[in-house]
C-alpha cells in the first residue's frame, strides 16, 4: 500500500487530486472548530457525556457536533436523505424506473437528494437548538427570534457547505468525498480521546490492549467487507447476424455485507428516538408519565441497562441488515435479466428457480454479515466493560466499518489510476 501510495505521488495529475483532497479536508478539519455564539461549554460537555445519540451523531459531523460549529450538523441530513431517496426507488416506481436510466437517471436523482438535504437539515438543526436550549447550553429563546432563526440558518447552510465540498471532491479529488468528510472526522477524534487515557498512571497498561482489540477488529473488517460468494453463470452461444458468439462463464459476486454500515444507522437511530422523546417528559407533573419517561430515558440511551441497551441494538441490526439487503439485491430481477440476456446458473433453470435458489443464498451469506454487524455493533459496550477507563474511546463498529472501507475504496480507485496510465503509456 506504501509503495502504491509513493508512487502515485509521483505522478503530477493524481498528486494534484491527493492534495487538493487534503487541502478540502483541512477546511473541513477548521470549520468544525468555529462555534456558534453563545455557547456554554461546561453544559455542552455534560450534556454529551450523558446522551449516547448524540454521541453517534457527532461521529458524522467529526466533532463539530460536540463543539456546537458551524458545521454541528454534519452530513447527517445528507445522510438521511439519501437513505429515503434509496428506500423510495423501492416504493414509487418512477423513481426506480430513474434510478436504471444510466447517468441521467443518477443525477436527477442526486439532485432530487440535495433538494430533500435542505429541509431535513433545517429540521434537524432545529431539534439540535431545542436540545441545547433546554439543556441551558444556548439562552432560551422563541422560535421567531433572531438567535434562533441564525442558528437554524447557520446549522443548515454548515451543512450545504459539507455537502458542496464532498462534491468537490468526489469531482476532483481522490475518492468519495462524503465518505472523505465521515472519515476525516472519526480519524480526527482519535487523538482528542486517546489523550486523557494516555496521560493517566496506568495509560499504557489500558491502551495497549485496545491497541490489539483494534489491530483483530480492521482484520476483520477487511476480511468480511470484502467476502463475496461468486455464483457461476454461463452464458449461451448466441448469434449475432453473421457472427456467433461462444458462451462464456462470468460469476455474479454476491458481498456478504451488501447493506454496508446502513443497518447499524438505522438500529441506533430507532433505538435511541423513545430515549430522546422521554427526556421531554422527565419533569412531567404525572406522576407515571415521569416514572417512565425516567425507565426509559435511563435504560435505552446506552449509559444505563447495558445488557438489555446490547441486546436490543444486536437485534435490530441483525433485522435491518436483512430490511435493507432485500432493497440493495433483488432475485427475482436478478434471475429475469439473466434469462432474457441468455445467461443461466449451471444446474439451476431459469426463471423462477433461479430466483429461488438467489434468494436462498442470500439469506445464508446475509446471516453471517448479519451476526458480524451485529457484533461490532455492541463490541463498545463491550470494551467499555472489560476495559475500566476506555469508555470515551469508543471502539464503534461503525467508525471501524467506515473507516476500513473508505481507505480500501480509495486504494482500489488509486490502483485503478495507476493502472490506466500504465496503459496509456504503452498504447503511445
Amino acid at each position: 500500500m506504501i509503495d502504491s501510495v509513493v508512487t502515485a505521488l509521483r505522478a503530477p495529475d493524481i498528486r494534484r487530486k491527493i492534495l487538493f483532497t487534503l487541502g478540502i479536508l483541512l477546511i473541513f478539519r477548521v470549520l468544525t472548530n468555529v462555534p456558534v455564539p453563545n455557547v456554554n461549554q461546561d453544559q455542552l460537555r455534560n450534556l454529551f457525556n450523558s446522551n449516547q445519540l448524540l454521541g453517534l451523531l457527532d461521529l458524522f459531523s467529526g466533532g463539530g457536533l460536540a463543539t456546537a460549529s458551524i458545521v454541528g450538523m454534519g452530513v447527517n441530513p445528507f445522510i438521511n436523505a439519501s437513505i429515503i431517496m434509496q428506500l423510495m426507488q423501492g416504493v414509487i416506481p418512477s423513481l426506480g424506473e430513474l434510478a436504471r436510466e444510466g447517468e441521467y437517471g443518477r443525477n436527477r436523482l442526486n439532485q432530487y437528494t440535495r433538494l430533500l438535504t435542505v429541509p431535513m437539515a433545517f429540521a434537524q438543526g432545529y431539534g439540535f437548538t431545542v436540545l441545547l436550549q433546554n439543556a441551558g447550553v444556548l439562552p432560551a429563546s422563541s422560535f421567531f427570534s433572531f438567535q434562533t432563526l441564525s442558528l437554524l440558518l447557520s446549522f443548515t447552510a454548515g451543512t450545504i457547505l459539507l455537502m458542496w465540498l464532498g462534491e468537490l471532491i468526489s469531482e476532483r479529488g481522490l475518492g468519495n468525498g462524503i465518505s472523505f468528510i465521515i472519515f476525516a472526522g472519526i480519524v480526527g477524534r482519535i487523538p482528542h480521546q486517546a489523550g486523557p487515557i494516555i496521560s493517566g498512571p496506568d495509560g499504557l497498561l489500558r491502551i495497549i490492549p485496545f491497541v490489539i482489540i483494534a489491530i483483530v477488529v480492521i482484520a476483520g473488517v477487511v476480511w468480511v467487507n470484502e467476502g463475496q460468494r461468486r455464483i457461476p453463470v454461463q452464458y449461451a452461444s448466441r448469434v449475432r447476424g453473421r457472427r456467433m458468439y461462444q458462451g462464456q462463464t462470468q460469476y455474479l459476486p454476491l458481498k456478504v455485507t451488501m447493506a454496508g454500515v446502513i443497518p447499524i444507522i438505522f438500529a441506533i437511530s430507532i433505538l435511541l428516538f423513545p430515549a430522546q422523546i422521554a427526556t421531554y417528559f422527565a419533569t412531567s407533573t404525572i406522576e407515571w408519565v415521569r416514572s417512565v419517561a425516567t425507565w426509559i430515558s435511563t435504560n435505552l440511551n446506552g449509559t444505563g441497562n447495558t445488557l438489555l441497551y446490547g441486546s436490543l441494538y444486536f437485534i435490530l441490526v441483525v433485522f435491518f441488515t436483512y430490511f435493507y439487503t432485500a432493497f440493495q439485491f433483488r432475485p427475482d430481477q436478478t434471475a429475469d435479466y439473466l434469462r432474457k440476456n441468455g445467461g443461466f446458473i449451471p444446474g439451476i433453470r431459469p426463471g423462477r428457480p433461479t430466483e429461488e435458489f438467489l434468494l436462498r443464498v442470500t439469506n445464508r451469506i446475509t446471516l453471517g454479515g448479519a451476526l458480524f454487524l451485529g457484533a461490532l455493533a455492541v463490541l463498545p459496550l463491550v470494551v467499555a466493560a472489560a476495559i475500566p477507563g476506555t469508555e470515551n474511546l469508543r471502539l464503534g463498529g461503525t467508525s471501524m466499518l467506515i473507516v476500513v472501507s473508505v481507505v480500501v475504496e480509495t486504494m482500489k480507485q488509486l490502483e485503478a489510476q495507476m493502472l490506466m496510465r500504465h496503459y496509456e503509456g504503452f498504447i503511445r
